[in-house]
């Protein structure tokens, strides 16, 4: 039941649009409608990446009040976590906006897995009516990359542009200071070290393990999102503050 759900609401659409675009674009070329299709897929999940990226701003400019009610609530956990949550609702904070990105792009992620590890059989199953199949296919994305097999240079450009879109998107890391950093400090540090410089090399090597079409579209995915951060940055600081 899960797997035909999942099959109708995220694989078929994915398999038609690629499909669909393949068809239609200049040289059929399955990688540029691997990133034509990750655009659209941005420009579908654009109200809710927004919404994520205001919210990550928005935590990092309030910082230094979660740091003072971290410390003046340290042995009061249950209010310290009521203080947190009106400081949230006070700043229009969802802590959650994060992961429900996360729960969208998933599914996304496993169907184009299903999709490039299949080798895109092209067939009229699960075609929609108003989907033609296309006359010819080019796998090999600009001339020079298999699409359906591993690459290195486009598992590191997924490595690199992962690590970029944390930079920009992750919390701003604090030197460690000599007395000042308590227990939970150093730990929050080490996570967010761990998280920003080992991330984007377990990606490398997950997009090593696959065919370079997922590595494509993680690497367009984090290029738009790295636009979309830039963007929203630049606005921010164009607005003049009371």
């Amino acid at each position: 039941m899960i797997g035909y759900i999942f099959h109708l609401i995220f694989y078929q659409p994915l398999y038609n649009a690629l499909v669909f675009l393949v068809g239609i674009i200049p040289y059929h070329d399955v990688g540029i409608a691997v990133i034509i299709l990750t655009l659209i897929t941005r420009v579908i999940i654009f109200p809710l990446s927004h919404r994520a990226i205001i919210t990550q701003r928005k935590m990092r400019a309030i910082e230094p009040e979660m740091k003072q009610i971290k410390e003046k609530f340290k042995k009061d956990k249950q209010e310290q976590t009521k203080q947190t949550m009106a400081l949230y609702k006070a700043h229009g904070i969802s802590p959650f906006s994060g992961f429900l990105m996360l729960l969208i792009q998933l599914p996304i992620l496993i169907a184009l897995y299903k999709l490039f590890s299949s080798g895109i059989q092209f067939s009229d199953g699960d075609l929609y009516s108003f989907v033609s199949l296309p006359t010819e296919i080019q796998t090999v994305f600009l001339g020079l990359i298999d699409i359906f097999k591993s690459n290195y240079i486009l598992a590191a450009l997924a490595g690199i542009t992962q690590f970029f879109q944390m930079y920009l998107a992750g919390p701003k890391i604090a030197k460690a200071g000599a007395n000042s950093n308590s227990f939970s400090e150093q730990l929050s540090r080490s996570m967010a070290i761990q998280s920003r410089y080992i991330m984007p090399v377990f990606i490398f090597f997950i997009a090593l393990r696959f065919s370079s079409g997922i590595a494509l579209y993680w690497t367009a995915m984090n290029v738009f999102a790295i636009v979309h951060e830039a963007i929203v940055a630049y606005r921010a600081k164009k607005i003049p503050k009371n």
